[in-house]
């Protein structure tokens, strides 16, 4: 069968509605980092460099909202939000790389879930630890593929679970926060305003927090992803802000209420999840085992919405031939199984690698943000370039001030978010970008294709050259994990 056989024999795509897209990107924001807040922001800073840092995040995370609901009107014959921006602006090898980034940091985030669900039962069961044994490791496996086997029975199904699971784990969260304001000692959250405790200056400590506050507001561009599902192709830019407006307030919320419960070198020591420690501190046991359960039902719905959208990404890739053609075949149901199938295997080496580090969940948890920030650096940049020099298909032609300066400000920040993850990040990122190669490769040889243009071998060769570098940095104990 040829790969236009493949493109005219898939089935319809299923249509999503407002509510339905909104309830995406919300699910898929909401999941594990929201429930690690308190304890990540309190081992870098106090109450000031925490409102810092949600300003400087809203900000530029609202900028890149925008550009994507912007990309998503001006744009509207580009599918896959994330990939297909970096394509369109910079040619095929960044765009594979964009996509395969994307994808990338989307399996690691899953990871997270596992090592968080594992860590919030070993507070009852020992032998899970932290999430980093070999018994969480093994639990955690057979979660994996029993929600692949979910997954193939369909988009539709999987959609509408989330739906109902995203407003099931948000009660829980802003539960959270109207105790923790009832319980709110000023006197200690005065104590924890400067951050004295820790060294380094306030920009420091803000930027210590960067890669935080990505991860959380990962699934901002959910919709965008998830464009041709969409009923009305308006509705994915209204469901990208409504949801990053609503998830933003929940998010500021929670870090800072937790500052006026405990001193913060108390919750900078918390296990994970931090935010069942702080409601157990302020109002007894029973805050605990209700955030915990939040939790499970939290990060299990935000686990479906990002399968979903990662295996989306390399469907949509392999449709477009920036991707081996085995990847874009989808079965009856719509779903894109070879791609699913790679998904859950990633995932399963990272949950192995994870048994390797020191601290399994951050060391996850950072490595996933540090991953998405090429693609959004490159979907900023190009909204950039459609304001300045619009093609034909650009709907409405040159963009005004107002958008130039919104795709301005979202350039700057994701490029700052790259300095923030530090070079230990970008060196690892390297070193998972390097081998995709191998894919970009295998989908010119198909089409019989010259492999690499000039430009295009010289972005391979810092790719691989940063690889190199990364595991050479590994090896000589220069970096760890």
């Amino acid at each position: 069968m040829t790969h236009a056989d493949t493109v005219d024999e898939a089935p319809p795509a299923a249509k999503l509605t407002l509510v339905t897209l909104t309830a995406m990107v919300v699910g898929s924001m909401v999941g594990a980092g929201v429930f690690s807040l308190p304890r990540r922001f309190a081992q870098e800073t106090g109450v000031a460099g925490a409102l810092i840092a949600w300003a400087v995040a809203g900000t530029g995370m609202l900028m890149l909202a925008f550009v994507f609901q912007s990309l998503a009107v001006r744009r509207p014959d580009l599918d896959a939000g994330v990939y297909a921006y970096a394509k369109a602006g910079f040619g095929e090898y960044l765009g594979f790389f964009s996509a395969f980034g994307y994808w990338a940091s989307a399996c690691v985030g899953n990871v997270t879930y596992w090592v968080l669900i594992m860590s919030t039962l070993g507070a009852v069961w020992p032998a899970l630890g932290d999430g980093d044994t070999l018994l969480a490791a093994a639990l955690s496996t057979i979660g994996l593929w029993a929600f692949f086997l979910l997954i193939r029975r369909g988009v539709k199904e999987a959609a509408a679970i989330n739906r109902i699971v995203t407003v099931a784990k948000v009660v829980p969260i802003l539960v959270f926060v109207v105790l923790a304001l009832f319980a709110l000692d000023t006197d200690v959250f005065a104590d924890n305003w400067a951050g004295a405790d820790y060294a380094g200056s306030l920009f420091n400590q803000v930027r210590g927090t960067m890669l935080a506050t990505v991860f959380v507001f990962l699934g901002v561009e959910g919709a965008s992803v998830y464009s041709r599902h969409a009923k009305r192709r308006e509705d994915v830019g209204r469901a990208t802000v409504l949801g990053f407006l609503s998830v933003f307030a929940v998010f500021a919320s929670v870090t800072i209420v937790s500052y006026g419960i405990m001193p913060m070198s108390e919750i900078a020591e918390l296990r994970q999840p931090s935010m069942a420690g702080v409601l157990e501190h302020a109002v007894g046991g029973w805050g605990q085992v209700f955030v915990s359960a939040g939790l499970i039902v939290s990060v299990l719905g935000a686990y479906l919405a990002w399968t979903l959208m990662a295996a989306e990404v390399l469907f949509v890739a392999a449709q477009d031939d920036d991707m081996p053609r085995f990847l874009g075949r989808a079965n009856a149901e719509d779903v894109p199984v070879p791609a699913l199938v790679m998904t859950t295997l990633l995932s399963q080496v990272v949950l192995i690698v994870t048994l390797f580090s020191d601290d399994a969940f951050n060391f996850a948890l950072d490595l996933t943000s540090a991953l998405t920030l090429i693609p959004f650096l490159l979907a900023a940049a190009f909204a950039v370039k459609v304001c300045l020099r619009p093609d034909r298909r650009t709907e409405g032609g040159r963009g005004s001030g107002r958008e130039l300066v919104i795709a301005a400000v979202a350039t700057v920040y994701t490029a700052f978010l790259l300095y923030a993850a530090g070079l230990k990040f970008v060196l690892v990122s390297f070193i998972i970008y390097a081998p995709a190669t191998f894919l970009f490769v295998k989908a010119r040889r198909e089409q019989g294709r010259r492999l690499f243009s000039p430009a295009e071998l010289v972005i391979c060769a810092v790719s691989v050259a940063g690889a190199v570098l990364g595991v050479t940095a590994l090896a000589a104990g220069w970096i760890s994990l």
